[in-house]
């Protein structure tokens, strides 16, 4: 983990620590990284409630109750299963505030609609609206896997500092 990311991770707990608010990670692209970068830091315990690597489409479905027509129609890179992810993510824990992510990090499964480097990102706090967007990542698969967690952490702060 780089540096940059680890003080980004410090700053996600000490808001979260201050808001007295969990976290919960749906992760798919990124595999963990999002969870390895909070659990990182010491006494994360206090605000990270647990992960979800749902690399698979039937990881999504079974473990985050994804629809399978969610999938058909928008495929696992969309705002709409993440959207959904998010809801599986806080219904399936105790924390206050999801974050999610799923997207292409290469160096195959491009399309032209939805090229390498294409990630969806979601962020909800339990009982108010999702934030779900889309970026494009330039670099290599490392590269968008390190951005995509530094995203997902950046979401996460803002919202924790309202």
């Amino acid at each position: 983990m780089t540096p940059d990311v680890y003080q980004l991770a410090e700053q996600v707990g000490a808001a979260l620590l201050a808001q007295q608010w969990q976290l919960a990670t749906a992760e798919s692209c990124t595999g963990g990284l999002v969870s390895a970068a909070v659990t990182e830091i010491a006494g994360s315990s206090a605000w990270f409630d647990r992960g979800f690597i749902t690399y698979s489409n039937e990881a999504k479905i079974e473990l985050l109750g994804v629809s399978l027509l969610t999938l058909h129609a928008h495929g696992a890179v969309s705002e709409q299963t993440v959207h959904e992810m998010l809801a599986g993510a806080l219904a399936k824990s105790v924390a206050h505030v999801a974050v999610a992510v799923s997207g292409i990090a290469g160096p195959g499964g491009g399309t032209p609609d939805k090229p390498v480097g294409c990630v969806c990102f979601g962020w909800q706090r339990r009982g108010y609206p999702a934030r779900c967007v889309t970026q494009h990542i330039a670099g290599d698969r490392a590269a968008v896997r390190e951005t995509a967690t530094r995203v997902a952490l950046e979401g996460v702060l803002a919202l924790a500092q309202g």
